[in-house]
């Protein structure tokens, strides 16, 4: 049996087939859930809002243009939903502590209280070098690469989630690996 594109699934969704919902659900909540919690860093957060994701996708479905892709339309909810849960918890915009070196000297010095779900199935010495070299990445930096390497988005897409001109973010593509290099070296 031939898998169903996300495309073909939501359109098997509107013409009255509700299990395909359902596949759409399963084949995106880890992935979705991954990528709230790095925005939120906190797990029952990141599950309350991965369902809010999905609710949100359920009630616009019928809004979805069929000749974009899926998987970019549910993570630009799922980036507009995190950010609007952190403007509602917390006053004060990381990106407004940046430094002219494009530094946040706040974000450096957080500690990670729990791996995420799919670290614990990665070796656990390249996984903790890994993460705390990006952790020391400024969050605009560390989001490119997260939604590049481990999502699977390339740089267009990306931009679309972002809200960002695509130019911005090839820049910050490049710089985040150049910014990565020596962290990796240490």
């Amino acid at each position: 049996m031939t898998t169903r594109t996300d495309e073909q699934l939501v359109g098997d969704y509107l013409a009255g087939d509700r299990a395909a919902l359902r596949f759409l659900v399963e084949r995106y909540l880890s992935h979705i859930y991954n990528f709230i919690y790095r925005y939120v860093g906190h797990s029952a957060e990141a599950e309350d809002l991965s369902q809010e994701v999905f609710i949100k996708c359920w009630q616009h479905l019928k809004s979805f243009d069929p000749q974009k892709k899926f998987k970019t339309w549910l993570f630009t909810i799922a980036k507009n939903t995190a950010l609007d849960w952190l403007k509602k918890k917390k006053p004060l915009s990381f990106s407004d502590l940046i430094n002219p070196e494009g530094e946040n000297p706040l974000l450096d010095n957080l500690s990670d209280p729990a791996p995420l779900p799919d670290e614990i199935l990665i070796r656990a010495d390249i996984a903790l070098e890994l993460n705390s070299a990006l952790s020391q990445l400024p969050a605009h930096y560390r989001q490119v690469l997260e939604l590049y390497y481990h999502e699977e988005f390339n740089l267009r897409e990306i931009a679309e989630i972002l809200e960002t001109p695509i130019d911005t973010v090839k820049s910050r593509h490049r710089r985040a690996l150049i910014l990565l290099r020596p962290l990796l070296n240490q």
